[in-house]
């Protein structure tokens, strides 16, 4: 079965200052266990803020690196999800439904899904 890395991105400047309600806390538990239950879940993780990393560049034969934040980026990846899915129709699927409940805390989050090459 193919993999898909499910890149999650937001606007750091627009994330929510409070913690999701617990209603909502409620809906991610409860899509989180169907997703791991399904075995769809490889790895799933947060990110910290990009204030936190470091960006390395190649330029003219030589590595720069540049501490964070990254002002003149405005969307940042802010988490990642690999999953196993049996074709992109099921990896969209699962995105719809993640997006369905984390987009009623973080209104600016988009989902970039692409499949992993397997060689």
């Amino acid at each position: 079965m193919p993999r898909f890395l499910s890149i999650s991105r937001h606007d750091e400047q627009d994330r929510p200052t409070e913690a999701p309600s617990p209603e909502l806390q409620e809906r991610m538990a409860e899509l989180y266990e169907e997703i791991t239950k399904a075995g769809v879940v490889l790895d799933m993780a947060e990110l910290a803020p990009s204030s936190e990393g470091t960006r390395a560049t190649w330029s003219e034969g030589g590595i720069e690196y540049t501490d964070g934040p990254f002002t003149e980026t405005k969307e940042v990846v802010g988490g990642y999800t690999v999953i196993q899915a049996k074709d992109k129709a099921e990896a969209l699927e699962w995105t719809r439904r993640f997006l369905e409940v984390q987009g009623r805390y973080s209104p600016t989050t988009a989902v970039e899904v692409r499949e992993i090459v397997e060689e």
